[in-house]
């Protein structure tokens, strides 16, 4: 058996790929699970779109029938946004949603683990996983933080969600060496705000430099994927003392209602759109937008380095 026993890639992609054109990998977690219906779907197709107009590809990447797809056409990213049977999929989960021929919505983790059985080697999201509140009790550290340590993709994102404990996410990130950046400031985002009080490794203020940096860390073979921390706009970005109160206010119904595991992220994001009467929601729109824009076109400098991707298992 090969990859492509299990990975179907949309013609486009795959065209792009092997002309060595610039694609950008996109997750669809934050379709499925992330926000509401059909601002979950407006979403994804306007995400597609920018990244078409920063000049790449893009490749949602989500699982249908078991089948590993990178590239979703518009009816299948409408199923995504509105099916209510389609499981988070991180790592652990492939071989059985395979096995039994289930539909999956990919986490950081998922997408970057496909994007790189493909050959592609730069994603977008919104934010990535990272150590929850309360993990020297719980233990629970998002398997996308494992991945980032492993998985040679560069991940675009508002930084960690705030929902998290980010001082904790990046020790860890550091302990297992991977790079955590900011575009265009000192301080690492923290998703719903442009500063967490946390600075990044670096600060980086050019695509150029960030391919070159890509570049450099691969050619030395030091596997593993780079966070890009690029803050949300601020227009967009919400008041910190009235985001902190409202993921506190969140994070102590989650507790009494006894939500675990998985459905954390999911429920917490939910309950401060609630709280916030939407504006929370309108930021995370907005970010995701400003992060597929700053990903296609560090995908389009990186292409212009004449740097071919180093997967084994491109098409």
């Amino acid at each position: 058996m090969t990859i492509s026993t299990y990975v179907e890639i949309a013609s486009e992609v795959k065209q792009a790929l092997l002309h060595k054109q610039p694609v950008v990998a996109l997750e669809s977690t934050i379709i499925s699970h992330g926000m509401p219906y059909p601002q979950n779907l407006e979403t994804a197709q306007q995400v597609e779109t920018i990244v078409r107009d920063n000049g790449a590809v893009p490749a949602t990447i989500g699982i249908l029938g078991g089948v590993l797809k990178v590239g979703l056409n518009g009816d299948e990213l409408e199923y995504m946004a509105q099916s209510s049977h389609i499981v988070k999929a991180s790592r652990r989960d492939l071989p059985f949603l395979i096995a039994k021929r289930y539909d999956g919505a990919t986490t950081v983790a998922t997408t970057m683990l496909i994007a790189s059985l493909a050959g592609i080697e730069i994603m977008a999201t919104g934010g990535t996983g990272g150590v929850h509140r309360g993990a020297q009790n719980t233990f629970d550290i998002s398997a996308d933080l494992m991945e980032l340590s492993r998985t040679n993709v560069a991940v675009v994102c508002a930084g960690v969600k705030s929902i998290l404990d980010i001082g904790l996410t990046l020790e860890y990130l550091e302990t297992h060496g991977v790079p955590v950046v900011s575009f265009g400031v000192d301080d690492f985002p923290a998703f719903y705000t442009r500063e967490s009080g946390f600075l990044a490794d670096y600060r980086v203020d050019t695509v150029e430099e960030l391919a070159s940096a890509l570049k450099a860390k691969w050619d030395l073979k030091l596997h593993g994927g780079l966070v890009i921390g690029n803050p949300i706009p601020a227009e967009f970005a919400m008041d910190q003392q009235k985001i902190n109160q409202a993921i506190t206010e969140a994070l102590e119904e989650m507790e009494a209602k006894g939500i675990v595991g998985k459905e954390t992220t999911p429920y917490l994001l939910s309950k401060i759109v609630e709280i916030t009467e939407g504006k929370s929601l309108e930021s995370n729109i907005q970010l995701v937008y400003n992060n597929a824009k700053l990903a296609s076109q560090l995908a389009t400098a990186y292409y212009r380095s004449s740097f071919s991707p180093k997967s084994t298992n491109s098409p």
